[in-house]
């Protein structure tokens, strides 16, 4: 691949997605992340990219909160995926919910159910739930981040440890037949991996996007789960590693 050529897929893919990580930029170009870096530093010297803390932005897309863009990345395929997970919840149930854009757009899905108890460590989810329908929401402490309002590290780790819910869901950064459930920030994948083993259901939620994309840290693998939920069916290798650890596949129309 040409260079100019590789530089204008970079920028495409910047466009797209917002802020994407060297390693998920590395894993959809195919290459390295020498040679990410390598491709990088001329477009970070034209001013053309911003990097910041393993990660690239273009420079208009700076102003807004990186959880915020990805809201609007496939949205009606994560309000499908929301609906037909709030379709197997019911009244009075307890539920888990780690941050993410799917698990958020969840939340919302969740207003005409009634009395449930929510444990989360999203300020989005505890503000979209708290306040309706004698629903209980108790929220995890520690300092909340300021792209997505989130609490991570060892206190919202164990605050969340002293929980058991019936159903424990989790937004997903990558979907790898080899590797199992990834993302691309280590503490939000250590609040993700402890926040599965809380749940009598382990639901991981994903968009198709998500199906062999590369990311950097595992979450958990395959058998830690018990369901999957998503917009369309997984290719052939992720599927048939679903069905080899037992996980059921819930695919949510998009009608």
């Amino acid at each position: 691949m040409a260079e100019s050529k590789r530089h204008r897929d970079i920028l495409n893919l910047l466009q797209q997605n917002g802020t994407l990580s060297i390693a998920e930029l590395a894993g959809r170009l195919g290459v390295s992340f020498e040679t990410v870096r390598r491709d990088l530093r001329p477009l970070a010297d034209n001013h053309a990219i911003v990097r910041m803390h393993g990660a690239v932005a273009l420079p208009s897309m700076l102003g807004e909160a990186p959880f915020e863009r990805r809201l609007r990345d496939n949205p009606e395929a994560k309000k499908a995926i929301a609906r037909e997970l709030a379709a197997t919840i019911r009244d009075g149930d307890s539920i888990m919910l780690d941050t993410g854009t799917t698990t958020s757009i969840l939340a919302r899905e969740l207003l005409g159910h009634r009395r449930l108890t929510v444990i989360t460590n999203s300020s989005d989810i505890a503000r979209t739930l708290a306040t309706s329908n004698e629903n209980r929401v108790y929220m995890a402490g520690g300092e909340l981040r300021s792209d997505n309002g989130a609490a991570f590290g060892s206190t919202a780790i164990e605050f969340i440890s002293r929980f058991n819910v019936l159903h424990a869901v989790i937004s997903v950064g990558a979907v790898s037949a080899g590797s199992g459930i990834l993302d691309f920030d280590f503490e939000e994948a250590e609040f993700a991996r402890t926040l599965l083993t809380r749940g009598d259901r382990r639901i991981a939620v994903t968009d198709h996007s998500k199906f062999n994309r590369s990311g950097l840290v595992k979450v958990c693998d395959f058998s830690d789960l018990t369901h999957l939920v998503t917009d369309g069916t997984p290719p052939p290798d992720i599927m048939s590693a679903l069905e080899s650890a037992g996980v059921t596949c819930l695919i949510a129309s998009l009608t």
